[in-house]
């Protein structure tokens, strides 16, 4: 056995069997912000041997006070994040075999992203994505691991589908809107973001050996600034959950139109299309020029209009800066990239 892992074989919990299955393992990590990050290279140096990560950003400045894998040059050259993440992991470890995804996890993929996953951490940050996640991998049977942090504070909890309570157990209901802080009201601190993910890579850590009976069980909350640290027991599975109990996978239904949300202290609103396509570059910057300077490398194309900055993935995905107005990002969407 490698070297490389030499110390964590030693630890009982693990062991030379442990890490052998753990080489074997896939894991997806759904977003790759500061929970995402942290997560990626725990999981990387642990030897887990395949990562999918899935992300829709690409790096700023703003991210590198808690997105630990992230660098300078990374938010200078606009990197997606799942791709600065598969970068970094092959100089951490080039054993790891990266599969990043430059995607707006939604109902369209979700169901492709978790497939073949034994394990599925969430490095979200809205109830709609995670939703999703909880459907299909309770649909699918594969085990997952919630968590959230805002502030200093820090939640999470592990589903393992129809053996524990699922997301949908216990918050029935996203909860509603201007309820709760959010990072553009509370900001958030690094030492929270490595709390929550440190328990969520135990969890996983635990799920891919096998030693489930080590699972902490319970929704854990955190407050690194109010040293409290509580543990709730959701209770089992609930038969008349819709999710778990019901069958009734709603979040995974085909819906028609374009997706927009609102990200989240960013001053900005994400469009996606119903249906995404492959966008040519060079052909949309030409088209663009009239607008003044247009900016594109393998990834995105940038390009500025009055106080709006409007970035372009491959999948004709954009972000619209400079509004948190949905009707306004739609309508600098027809008119740039079109229906």
């Amino acid at each position: 056995m490698n070297e490389r892992y030499s110390r964590q074989i030693l630890f009982n919990g693990i062991g030379k069997e442990g890490q052998s299955r753990l080489l074997q393992a896939r894991a997806l990590i759904v977003g790759c912000g500061a929970l995402g990050t942290a997560q990626a290279e725990s999981l990387a140096r642990a030897g887990v041997g395949r990562l999918r990560i899935a992300d829709r950003d690409f790096v700023e400045a703003s991210n590198l006070q808690r997105q630990t894998m992230f660098t300078e040059r990374d938010a200078a050259e606009r990197i997606p994040k799942a791709i600065a993440a598969a970068n970094h992991i092959q100089e951490i470890n080039p054993d790891i075999e990266v599969e990043p995804e430059i995607t707006d996890v939604n109902h369209s993929n979700i169901e492709r992203l978790v497939k073949d996953c034994d394990v599925v951490l969430d490095g979200t940050d809205n109830f709609a994505t995670r939703y999703l996640i909880n459907d299909a991998c309770v649909k699918h049977k594969i085990n997952w691991i919630y968590g959230a942090a805002v502030g200093s504070y820090g939640v999470t909890m592990t589903i393992q589908p129809h053996q524990t309570a699922c997301l949908r157990c216990v918050f029935e209901e996203a909860p509603p809107a201007a309820s709760a802080p959010t990072c553009d009201t509370a900001g958030v601190i690094m030492p929270i973001i490595s709390v929550v993910a440190a328990v969520q890579v135990t969890e996983a850590l635990k799920l891919l050996t096998g030693q489930n009976e080590e699972l902490h069980r319970s929704l854990m909350q955190f407050d690194v600034w109010r040293n409290e640290w509580r543990k709730i027991n959701p209770g089992p599975p609930s038969p008349d959950c819709p999710t778990c109990g019901l069958g009734n996978f709603t979040t995974l239904e085909a819906a028609s139109g374009d997706f927009a949300a609102v990200l989240c202290g960013r001053n900005a609103v994400q469009i996606s299309p119903s249906q995404s396509t492959r966008i040519d570059f060079e052909a949309l910057a030409k088209r663009l020029q009239v607008t003044g300077e247009v900016k594109f490398n393998d990834y995105l194309l940038r390009f500025r209009t009055g106080e709006f900055e409007v970035t372009v993935f491959q999948d004709a995905r954009s972000i619209i800066r400079g509004t948190n107005e949905i009707k306004t990002a739609r309508s600098l969407y027809a008119k740039y990239i079109g229906n």
